[in-house]
């Protein structure tokens, strides 16, 4: 098992589970942050810390989609391992519809 990070992460990007985390997984993009698999070690410590309720362990339905995209781009996107400020309007997008469409141009295949 691991965690990942999951939609509404997107253009939220509070980043509170990077101050937490044990193990230094977490990787950050332009819109949102996301989990090596691989170095996640599945202490769980970052799940409830999140503000926007992102982070889901892989094994709850439908979160296969989401442990290959947050493969994917923790492969592409350097190591974060101190908190940042979050987007001025992070409040404003935390629950709004249609994000990873928004943030990736289209909703990547593997996350049905």
């Amino acid at each position: 098992m691991t965690y990942v990070v999951t939609e509404n992460c997107i253009r939220c990007k509070y980043m509170d589970c990077v101050e937490v985390c044990p193990v230094d997984c977490f990787y950050v993009g332009e819109t949102m942050l996301v989990i090596a698999p691989d170095e996640c070690i599945d202490c769980g410590v970052c799940e409830p810390e999140c503000p926007a309720a992102a982070i889901r362990p892989d094994t709850e339905p439908g979160m296969q989609g989401w442990a290959a995209f947050n493969a994917k781009y923790a492969a592409l996107w350097p190591n974060v391992t101190e908190k940042a400020e979050p987007p001025a309007d992070a409040r404003d997008w935390d629950g709004a519809p249609g994000k990873l469409e928004a943030a990736f141009g289209a909703a990547d295949p593997a996350i049905a």
